[in-house]
Order: structure tokens, then C-alpha cells, then sequence
């Protein structure tokens, strides 16, 4: 393989797109990053353009292509956020409305309306009966826009995750395609058969014409239109983007245990080739490859990085996420504040769709900083809540926790956070592992790397060691849990 060859990862996040060029030796070459708008048109309804999403999309694609040169690139992987769902008109092209995001609650009602599927539907698919998933997201927009069904039962309407309805468009659409480690987040997905389940469908009404093909991550999944890219470039990985991290941080070993801090916080523990049942995390696909199948334990939490830019956005505490560790270690202590960001309710180990968002413990003494040191605690307390389940039978004790994405930068957080967990947290050199484990898929796939190559070109930048007084920090830990009590049942 050329060795001024590279690969290129689409990241498709939840508040921007970012496209990065990899080098055979790992090193970032070229990236690019295109936010679009946010959208909350009720409460508790969070909402993308799909139009604007793909534009970012092309944007960073454009930018990075341009700047390495289109015969360069060997092949594109695509990591996406998961369940965040799409339907669109097959013959315009036109979606039907706004992408209803992961984080939206809208479909509350509907989900306790078939509480009583709540078995059935975690033995076929992994999942519990939330609003997270997009099941119910894809009935919403049927309901308005094709209430008979008559539209999607001729094949005229398409669904998609925001791989799927990128896919179909930079392939000139071409391809209706996802992979098994997205479909599984769907709640339509048996992850045991690895097929769409005709019984899942009948529950939540959704015409089986609606949905994509489901290609092993791994696949050749088409290429893109020339017109778009200066080429045809192969498309040869997809995985939703936790997956990806998963895959970025070689957690295709079960001893790695990784959490991202985006957006959200996503906590994964690949189980090898068994489905893990718990009544407190989701199990998942990992990703299939031509190796086979691999499955994932998950912890996922709603409001990690989208407390810090509530902070900045609503309450105008802060100009840049960048300025937090410094707040946090003026304010000194945690006073006895705690921030709950149960703004769209509370994800694992909880699942509680009616918790609400809260700050409590404030006094006189209480200032900017005191709230931002609670806003990043949240996320490290959200954090360790998952990993005790994990250390409560779920496999062996987590030893140590890998760690990436924006807010793995704070160092006052990964700090914070091994001295509550009591273990080293571990940060490497590339903190984007989403871009990484899908150039890392579409790599391996296209032979520009195998896979002790591509363990090779991962390093570690920082080891957070446990430092602090561990009785204090468990003091700590049990008054975030009264304060999540608090919130539970407020709707």
C-alpha cells in the first residue's frame, strides 16, 4: 500500500461532522469540522436538520479531500450517532421533517403504552423500551406524515440513521445500507439472528419496505458519486460511533473497557461472542465482520459534553469548554453541590424518561465556579455509576478505564474521575478513537492496515492515577446518588 496513502473518517456527531484523514503510521493528516444547528422545538424534543447535516457533512468530506489530494484517498469509514433517525421520500429525496436526535423524549407516551413488550423486546434485541431508541421515532413521523402506512408499504418511503441517509446520498443515491452495530440500536433488530424481526415490526407498526439493507461492518457499502468527491472512493467500513470508539481503542480484547465523553457518555465492554443480558445496561452488536459477530455490553449516558454547553449557550457561565478545569479547580471542593443533567431524563443505570434536571445543594458561598465543578463531577459520577454495575458480577472487575473524546482533554475531570473510580484512567494520544476506529474498520477492510498494524499505531499520551483520599470521594459518590433521587418521577 502507498505509504502517501490515506483513509478518511467521516465522524457524524450530534453537533457537528468532522472529517479526518489518517496516515499509514495513524498520524492525522488533514481534518475538518462543520457544527450544524440544534434544533428544540418543545421541551424535550432535540432536532437536526437532515439537509444541513448532510451539507456539513460534504463540507469537512470536501475540505479534507481537497487538501490531500482525491487520488490519495484509499477508502471512507463512517461512524455516525446511533438511533437518531431519518425518514425521506425516495423519489425527491426530501425527508419528511427534521431528524428526530437521539436525546429526544417525545415518544414517552408511547413507550409506557407497550411497557408490558418490555421482555420481549430485551430478549430480541438487547434493548429496553426507551424513547433513546428509534423504534419509536420512526412511529412518530409515520404517524404524522403516513398515518395508513399506505407510503411506506409501497416502498416509498425510506428510514435511516444518519449513516444510512449520508450513504444515500454521497453514493448518488445509490445505496439504502447499514450495518449490524446501528441497526441493533434500532429496537426492529434481533441481535441474536442478526436479521429485522417480524414481530418487533408489528409491535411498533412499521412496514419492513422502510428499512435498509444490513451490510457486515466491514462491507464494501458503494462509492461515492464523482461528481461529490473527484472520485469514486470506495466506502469499505461503517459503525455507530461508539462502536467505533470501542474498535479505536482495540476493545475487540473484553479486558478494555472504554468511555467517551461527548456529547453524551457511552461506557462499552466488548462480551466477545455472547449476548450479556442485564437489567441495567443495553447489550448491543459490537460489529460483524468477515471474522464474525462480536457483541458489546453498554452504558449510555444522555448529558456529558451537553452540560458544558448548556453552561455556555443558556446560562452564559463560560465563553469555551476550555475554560472549565481551571473553574473547577478555583472553586476548591464540591461543597455539597450537585448537578443532575437529567435534562432529557436519565440513561443507564436508571432509565427513567421522567427524571428531570437539577442543581441542589447551592448556599450563599456558591458561585460560577461551584456550578461548573458540579456540571464536570456530573459526568464522572454518571460515569462510575455505570462501572459498578459492571463491577457488580457483570465480568471482572473494570482494572482500569480507557478514555476518549472532547472532554478526555480535561484534565481536571480524568483526575477527578480516577481518584472516584479508585483505578487508572487512561487517555491516549488521539482522543478523536471514534474517527479512529472507523478509519480503523475501513482500513483494515481495504488492506491498508491488518489489525496488529493498526494496534501498533495506538498510543497513550496520560495515565491518571488514583491520588486522592478514596473514603472522601465515596462520601461524595453517595450524596450524587441522593441527589439523583431527587430527580427521579419529575414529570
Amino acid at each position: 500500500m502507498d505509504h502517501k496513502k490515506v483513509i478518511i473518517a467521516l465522524d457524524l456527531g450530534t453537533t457537528g461532522n468532522r472529517a479526518v484523514a489518517f496516515g499509514k503510521n495513524g498520524v492525522i493528516v488533514a481534518q475538518a469540522y462543520k457544527k450544524f444547528r440544534q434544533h428544540f422545538p418543545e421541551s424535550g424534543w432535540v432536532e437536526h436538520d437532515p439537509e444541513e447535516l448532510y451539507a456539513a457533512t460534504v463540507e469537512a468530506l470536501a475540505d479534507v479531500v481537497g487538501r490531500v489530494g482525491k487520488e490519495s484517498v484509499a477508502a471512507i469509514g463512517v461512524a455516525n450517532q446511533r438511533e437518531t433517525t431519518v425518514v425521506w421520500n425516495r423519489a425527491t429525496g426530501k425527508p419528511l421533517g427534521n431528524a428526530i436526535v437521539w436525546q429526544d423524549r417525545r415518544t414517552a407516551d408511547w413507550c409506557r403504552r407497550i411497557a408490558g413488550s418490555k421482555e420481549l423486546v430485551k430478549e430480541k434485541t438487547g434493548l429496553f423500551i426507551d424513547p433513546y431508541f428509534s423504534a419509536t421515532k420512526i412511529a412518530w413521523i409515520l404517524d404524522r406524515y403516513d398515518p395508513e402506512r399506505k407510503e411506506a408499504k409501497r416502498g416509498a418511503l425510506l428510514f435511516g440513521t444518519p449513516d444510512t441517509w449520508v450513504l444515500w446520498n454521497l453514493t448518488g443515491k445509490k445505496v439504502h445500507v447499514t450495518d449490524p452495530s446501528n441497526a441493533s440500536r434500532t429496537m426492529l433488530y434481533t441481535i441474536h439472528d442478526l436479521t429485522w424481526d417480524s414481530e418487533l415490526l408489528e409491535l411498533f407498526n412499521i412496514p419492513r419496505e422502510i428499512l435498509p439493507e444490513v451490510k457486515d461492518s466491514d462491507a464494501l457499502f458503494g462509492v461515492t458519486d464523482a461528481a461529490i468527491t473527484g472520485r469514486e472512493i470506495p466506502i469499505t467500513g461503517v459503525l455507530g460511533d461508539q462502536q467505533a470508539s470501542l474498535f479505536g481503542r482495540l476493545g475487540w480484547d473484553s479486558s478494555i473497557v472504554k468511555s467517551t465523553y461527548g456529547t453524551g457518555i457511552f461506557i462499552l465492554r466488548n462480551t466477545e461472542r455472547r449476548v450479556v443480558h442485564s437489567d441495567k445496561l443495553v447489550a448491543t452488536v459490537a460489529w460483524k465482520t468477515r471474522e464474525g459477530v462480536r457483541y458489546a455490553l453498554e452504558g449510555s449516558l444522555f448529558m456529558g459534553g451537553a452540560s458544558v454547553q448548556w453552561l455556555e449557550e443558556n446560562l452564559g457561565l463560560i465563553e469555551n469548554a476550555g475554560e472549565t478545569a481551571a473553574a473547577a479547580e478555583k472553586a476548591g471542593n464540591n461543597e455539597n453541590v450537585y448537578f443532575v443533567p437529567a435534562f432529557q431524563g436519565l440513561g443507564a443505570p436508571y432509565w427513567a424518561p421522567d427524571a428531570r434536571a437539577l442543581i441542589i445543594g447551592l448556599s450563599r458561598k456558591s458561585d460560577r465556579n461551584t456550578v461548573i465543578r458540579a456540571a464536570l463531577e456530573s459526568m464522572a459520577y454518571q460515569v462510575r455509576d455505570v462501572i459498578e454495575v459492571f463491577n457488580d458480577g457483570v465480568g471482572t472487575p473494570v482494572e482500569n478505564l480507557r478514555v476518549d473524546g472532547g472532554a478526555s482533554n480535561n484534565d481536571f475531570l480524568m483526575q477527578f474521575q480516577a481518584d472516584l473510580l479508585g483505578i487508572p484512567v487512561i487517555k491516549p494520544v488521539i482522543t478523536e478513537t471514534t474517527a479512529l476506529g472507523a478509519a480503523g474498520m475501513a482500513g483494515i477492510s481495504c488492506g491498508f492496515w491488518d489489525k496488529q498494524t493498526f494496534a501498533e499505531i495506538i498510543s497513550i499520551e496520560k495515565t491518571f492515577v488514583p491520588s486522592g483520599d478514596k473514603k472522601q470521594f465515596d462520601v461524595w459518590y453517595l450524596g450524587w446518588r441522593k441527589a439523583v433521587r431527587r430527580s427521579l418521577k419529575w414529570v
